[in-house]
């Protein structure tokens, strides 16, 4: 569980996050949702420690992140798994060599258990024998894939993934979400989802929070969504067609 607690942060002098707090819980997606420069980034960024906020607390299991020591937060950190926008692997490295990375720097595992971790989340994530594949012979879904498995290869007890269906046409964008949601249940992780698509949040949204110029003005599950009386929810949620179609049908 991760548990944010009146998260405020501001940068020269105009307010970004306006005493944001959450609980996000174990074994559920969790979603940030809301429009371009409404303060996702910075809310994530601020969670995982990349960026300090003004006030406000961020627990990882009533771990006090900003108030602990070092041993706690590099604790902390090794717990933590990152699914970037835009999978973020390395050019130079092959698949195997991208998943092992956390391992190589992280752990001090023998070689051979690091392969064994590598070969387990590969083929968890539907990649087997395509350790030594360069990212550039692969397609952007199959990036993602090698993604999800380097951010689980550490066994983490929390997973971020920040818009993981970036560059993703609709079919694979739904692989990614069913991956994604059925690793959260699987290994029992506390998962936050930075996204703008709609189509995620209805797909696998447990747990929605939705900011608006730093504010959270609204909170719930997928299926209370559809029928929030907040207007600029409702704008967002009903801003591309088939979304509206939908709500005519309600």
């Amino acid at each position: 569980m991760i548990e944010l607690r009146n998260i405020k942060k501001s940068f020269a002098g105009k307010q970004v996050l306006a005493g944001v707090s959450a609980v996000f819980h174990k074994g559920k997606t969790n979603m940030i949702i809301g429009a371009s420069g409404t303060g996702k980034s910075v809310l994530l960024k601020t969670i995982v420690g990349l960026t300090v906020p003004d006030s406000g607390d961020v627990l990882y299991d009533n771990r006090d992140f900003y108030k602990s020591g070092k041993m706690v937060k590099k604790e902390i950190r090794r717990e933590i798994g990152m699914l970037f926008q835009g999978a973020a692997l390395f050019d130079s490295k092959n698949v195997e060599q991208n998943v092992m990375f956390p391992l190589d720097i992280l752990s001090e595992m023998p070689l051979e258990e690091k392969l064994e971790r590598v070969n387990i989340c590969l083929k968890r994530v539907g990649l087997e024998n395509s350790n030594k594949k360069m990212p550039s012979e692969i397609s952007g879904g199959m990036k993602k894939r090698v993604g999800i498995a380097r951010a689980i290869v550490m066994n983490p007890e929390y997973l971020f993934c920040d818009e993981p269906n970036s560059g993703l046409d609709p079919l694979t964008s739904i692989k990614i979400d069913q991956l994604i949601h059925e690793i959260t249940k699987e290994f029992n992780i506390t998962t936050v989802i930075v996204s703008h698509d709609m189509n995620s949040v209805m797909e696998i949204g447990e747990y929605i929070i939705y900011l608006h110029q730093g504010h959270k003005i609204w909170e719930g599950n997928n299926k209370e969504i559809i029928s929030s009386d907040v207007e600029q929810l409702n704008d967002f949620v009903f801003s591309n067609e088939l979304m509206r179609g939908f709500k005519k049908n309600l």
